[in-house]
Formats: structure tokens, sequence, C-alpha cells
């Protein structure tokens, strides 16, 4: 206990050291040993506290700031997120400057780093070069005369497919790595696109009608507005084939282990040989299929399709895709349908900002190494170290408590806790790209020589012993990820800053905000579906009958709550969509919470410019997701997107914790209220 207690202590004395980060734009530079929001790590001067947080805690943390923050029209929505991967975008290009400088031998990654960045900026190279790159890509499309034909290209790197793929680790024998295969193959968001009259789903489906007649047009395709029919046509097929998300999130659906001979079986005039040789899977004998129905129903259409359809929907696909190293006038149309018609987006963002994405793309991990050197210390290492263990002794603690759990399933989980292996800032092992040919002035050939390094490399795992070293985001990145088949949780360095994340804030707010955020990974091990997979990462049944059916009915309440939310007029979120986030929201702040008690255990916790302890705690949770959306960005996030809306993130949370309702003095008349048999309690 002493241990605990001491260990505890000095977690918290950690996470008041000083350490300085660069500041928001507008939120002023930071003082050494300083907050860089407010006096303890929240922007007060943004609150709104004239609103009750029982009535809107969301608009109370950041009221003032939604009424005058304006989006930047490179932008469909800007929030927490936005300005710490606009801040790493600025100090990758810095790093890609210096590269450029320093020069370097061909071959040497000072070499790569600099060539591409400055061959996709070449917008005057590009336009000269007109449509002389894609060339030998439509050659071949021309060329594809029969389906299997067609079969061939579509396992080919840079050609669209219907049946999309990459190798990962076997979620049921977690010691090898297989293929995956799953539908692909739409061109707009969602098969609700195409299928569905309500919201903006007509317009964009006009729209994107008007994209294909525009692009195949400037390319001299004959017969672009029947090309365009045809292919809008067959697109719809495709959707109709196509498992809705909620469905494609079941990873007991999701796994279908098949051969090849079963492939051929369900779908036998599809040129399966052909298509997997062009993958790379010539010897490759099995195969885990994620949408099964809908992938052997692909395959079908794809053979009963007539070969003048196929040819210019890869012909359109293949213009769309590399639009952005393409003459001036495909980038616009591509942007004028993607960016501003689907994501509210009114100005295309800066080349260069385009550029820094397009070199992380390629080779983020040789930006990456960089990166750390740079913007990532020691202290942030230690002080995150810490919070994991912090946070992981926490969830053990309410694990070894929960009422609703059985003891052999509990057992099963605290395992599984156990097991978890966090993966803090950057990786321990960098990746090698000394065969990437990168050429100066070849803005299309390298990024198509990019994507083939990068898909070799991907399926070149087969085989192999699983590298338990392998980091599946770049450390620049501002994210987070859990990974069930690996049981572990990740965090690049790019998050690991504010708000998220201050040495000098108050650890309240380190708590609430990125103590969350781990809590929300590790919650994510036991939501609806990371939850089915053990401490190996093996997806198998561990979990008793009973409890599976006690949990599914605390989840099934918490569904409703997200339903009940209305984005837009008529538009609700879909609380089974994502129930995944949510459920990993609510499990991430209740951990963070009791961790930061743990944390505090026996210490005088002040009252800082007039809020206690526990309030900062919850208003950290509110300005992480502080967010403004376009109709359009929104409207899509809510189809889309497995994420709630960050107002969403923090108000269906904290209305399910009895402690944020004693912080704040929430009342039964306030609107957020529910009455205590209705809140949900899980982890």
């Amino acid at each position: 206990m002493k241990r605990s207690i001491l260990r505890a202590v000095s977690i918290a004395a950690l996470l008041c050291a000083p350490m300085a980060f660069a500041a928001e734009p507008g939120a002023g530079a930071p003082n050494a040993g300083k907050p860089v929001f407010g006096t303890f790590g929240i922007a007060t001067e943004f609150m709104d506290q004239s609103v009750r947080p029982g009535d809107d805690f969301f608009r109370f943390v950041n009221g003032k700031w939604i009424d005058s923050f304006v989006i930047p029209s490179d932008q469909s929505n800007y929030g927490q997120f936005t300005y710490l991967r606009i801040e790493a975008e600025e100090r990758v290009k810095q790093i890609i400057e210096d590269a450029a400088a320093q020069g370097g031998a061909k071959g040497t990654a000072a070499q790569r780093i600099a060539d591409y960045y400055k061959s996709y900026l070449d917008e005057a190279a590009i336009e000269a070069k007109g449509l002389a790159p894609i060339a030998p890509i439509m050659a071949k499309i021309a060329a594809a005369a029969t389906p299997a034909d067609i079969a061939a290209l579509m396992g080919e790197v840079g050609f669209a497919s219907v049946i999309g793929g990459f190798v990962n680790v076997d979620s049921k024998q977690p010691d090898r790595y297989i293929a995956y295969m799953g539908q692909s193959g739409l061109g707009l968001p969602d098969r609700a696109y195409y299928l569905e009259d309500t919201s903006n789903f007509p317009q964009a489906r006009s729209a994107y009608r008007g994209l294909i007649v525009t692009l195949l047009g400037a390319a001299e395709i004959a017969g672009a507005e029947a090309a365009a029919d045809d292919i809008l046509a067959f697109e719809t097929e495709i959707a109709k084939l196509h498992w809705d998300r909620v469905k494609s999130r079941n990873r007991d659906l999701t796994y279908n282990l098949r051969t090849r001979a079963a492939l051929k079986t369900a779908a036998p005039d599809f040129a399966w040989d052909r298509f997997l040789e062009a993958q790379g899977y010539a010897t490759q004998n099995e195969f885990v299929v994620s949408q099964i129905d809908a992938v052997e129903g692909l395959a079908r259409l794809v053979a009963s399709t007539n070969v003048a359809t196929l040819q210019n929907y890869l012909r359109f696909h293949a213009l769309r895709t590399n639009a952005d190293v393409l003459p001036k006038a495909f980038d616009a149309a591509v942007f004028d349908v993607y960016g501003k018609l689907i994501g509210g987006q009114q100005e295309q963002r800066a080349r260069w900002r385009r550029a820094v994405g397009a070199v992380e793309g390629a080779m983020g991990q040789e930006v990456g190494k960089i990166y750390v050197d740079r913007h990532f210390g020691p202290a942030q290492k230690a002080g995150m170290d810490a919070l994991v263990d912090n946070l992981r002794e926490a969830f053990a603690e309410r694990l070894a408590k929960l009422d609703w759990m059985g003891e052999a399933t509990r057992q099963e989980a605290l395992a599984k806790l156990a097991a978890f292996t966090p993966k803090i800032g950057f990786p321990d092992k960098w990746r090698d790209f000394a065969g990437l040919e990168v050429v100066a002035g070849d803005a299309f050939g390298n990024a198509d020589r990019a994507a083939r390094f990068n898909i070799a490399y991907n399926r070149a795992r087969l085989g192999q012993p699983i590298d338990k070293d392998e980091w599946g985001m770049l450390p620049q990145t501002v994210n987070a990820s859990y990974n069930p088949p690996r049981n572990e949780i990740t965090f690049p360095a790019g998050i690991l800053q504010p708000p998220f994340f201050d040495l000098a804030a108050d650890p309240a707010v380190n708590y609430g905000a990125i103590g969350a955020v781990i809590g929300h990974e590790i919650g994510h091990g036991f939501d609806d579906q990371g939850r089915k997979s053990d401490g190996t990462g093996q997806l198998r049944e561990w979990w008793t009958p009973e409890d599976e059916a006690r949990f599914e009915e605390k989840a099934t309440k918490f569904v409703e709550q997200y339903s009940a939310f209305e984005a837009l007029p008529g538009l609700n979120l879909n609380g089974r969509l994502g129930l995944g986030e949510n459920l990993g929201d609510l499990g991430g702040l209740n951990m963070a919470y009791a961790a930061y008690k743990r944390a505090t255990n026996g210490q005088d916790v002040p009252v800082i410019d007039g809020f206690t302890g526990d309030q900062r705690f919850f208003m950290a949770w509110a300005q992480v997701w502080r967010i403004k959306w376009t109709e359009a960005a929104l409207r899509r996030q809510v189809v889309v997107g497995p994420h709630s809306p960050g107002q969403f993130r923090v108000l269906g949370i904290v209305r399910n914790m009895d402690e944020w309702y004693q912080a704040f003095d929430v009342k039964p008349t306030d609107t957020l209220y529910l009455p205590p048999e209705q809140r949900v309690r899980i982890w």
C-alpha cells in the first residue's frame, strides 16, 4: 500500500514538472514552466459561464470559442486535432526544407525526402507533362479485352478494385500473418450515397456523375456522358452488395477463413488466380474474407459486366485517385466534389501542406525519426509511461469490483489488461526506405513507386514471424490507437502535447485529457468488438453467456442514448455505428477519473481560479473535443464515421458519470440530467 501511494505521489509530481510547447494560434506563446493554456491548462477565456454546465457542458467550456471562431476556408472542420496537425505539418515542412538544404547523394534519406517534396510542389512540371505519366496505366486498361483481364488489373497496384486487401496479423491465429480481403470499389463515401434519397445524397450523386464526365472528357475518352451513366450504374450495383458500416464492425461476422478453392466455387466466373497472382499471392491458399457474401457477389458482378464499362470504371478511378499529380484541371475538379460539396471545404489546402502529406504517406518514418529527435523529449516519455501504468492499475481495481461480471470472465479480463503492450512516442526500430527510388521532377512516378514499395512491404510479411516492434502509426501523427490482434495501445509523439498532454499543467487537466485518451484506447480492448479478443490477441469466446448478455444490455442502453442525439435537423447519430468509440470514451473517462484519484490520494487538491480539481478534470475532457464543423462535413461524419462528433463525445459521456453531477451540482431540471437508474456504467 505504501509503495502504491508513493508511486501515485511521484506520478503527480512528474506531471507538474515544467515543459514548454508550441501554442494554439491565438493562445500565446508559453512561458517556461507555465501551461500553454490558461493558468492551469484550460483556456478559460473560451468558456461561456452564462450556460449551466448541466444544460450544455460542451458550450459551458467552449462557448465563446464556438461563437467567435471561423473555420478556415481550407478546412472542413476545426478542432484541437486540427491545430495540432497543422503544427505538425509546419514542423515536418521545416524538416523537409532542412533536408533539401543539406542535399544528399542519391539513395540517402535527405535525397528521397527533398526530391519527393519538391517534385510534388513543381506544378509547372506536372502541367507540362500532361497525361503522359498516366499513359501506361491507360494503355493497360485499353488492352484488357475480357473480364478476366480486368480482374488481373484489379489485383495490380495503381488500379481500382471492387475487392480490397492487405496483410495483417491473423485475428484467430495471432502468431502468423494472413492476407485479408474485403468489399471495396465505391467512389462516393458510403453505400448510402448511392441508395438513399435523404440528406444531400442525390446532389452528391449528380455532382459525382458530373466529375466522371469531366475527367473522362479531359482525358479525351470517347462517349464520356454515356460512360458516366454506366459507371454510376455499376457502382450502384456495387453499393447494393456492400454491407453497411454497422454490420461491417461485427468481428464475428467479418472473420471468414476461405481457401482459394472455396472462393472459386462461390464465384467460378471470376479470374481468381489472375487476380491473386497480380496481388502477389500466387502461392497463397488461405484468406480471411471480411464481408464474405459481398465479396463473392462483387466477384460475380465483375465477371458479368461488359468490358467497356469495366474499362471506363478503371480509367475514371485512375484519373481521380492520381489527380493531385496530374494537371491542375483534374485536381480542381476532384476537389470541387470531394472537398467542397462532400466535405464543405471552400478552398483547396496550400500545395505545400498537401506535399507534406504526400511525403508522409510515402516515407513517413524517415521524416518521423527526425521529428522525434527535435520535438519529443525524455520527460514526455517518462510522464506518459507513468500515466499509462497508473491508468492500467486503476482499471484493474475497477475490474476487480465490477458487480455485473462473473469471476471466470473477470480473470480473463485482468489477464488481458496485464498483457497490454503500450507503445509511446516513437518506434524502437525504424523502417528502412533504402529501396524506394525517388526521382527529381517525377511527381507521378514517385507516387506510383512509393505505393508499390509500401504495398510490397506489407505483403512481404506473409510467412514471416510477427514483428512486435512494428508501428502502424507515424510518430508525428496526432492520434492514438488500439490493435486487437496485437493487444497493444499506441500513442504517437504528435498527440503528446497540449491540450492533450502538458507537463506544466494541473494534474487534473492531464488526467481529464491525455489520461482519458489513454483510457479510451485501453477501453477499446473491452468495447463491443475489441473485447472479443483475449490477452494474446486471439479472436475467441472468452466471456460467459451470462456476462455477455449483461454487457449487451448495458451497451444497448448506450446505443439508445446516442441515437437520440440530433446532429442536424432530421439527422440523428447512429448509436450502433458509434458504439465502439463511445464505449471507449465512457470507459476511458471513468478510468482516468479513478487514476486521478489514485494519483492524488491523501494530497490537498487546491481550488484554482474558482474551479475544483474534479471540475478541472471534466473541463479538460470538454476542451480536447472542442470543434466546429461545416454542415457538409458534419453530415458525412454522422453517416460514415464511427466517431461521434466532438460535442456529443462530451455530452454523451459526462451525463453518465455520477462524479460530474457532483462536481457541477447538476439538477434534475437541467437538460443533460439522467436519473441514476438510466446512467450507463460498464467499466
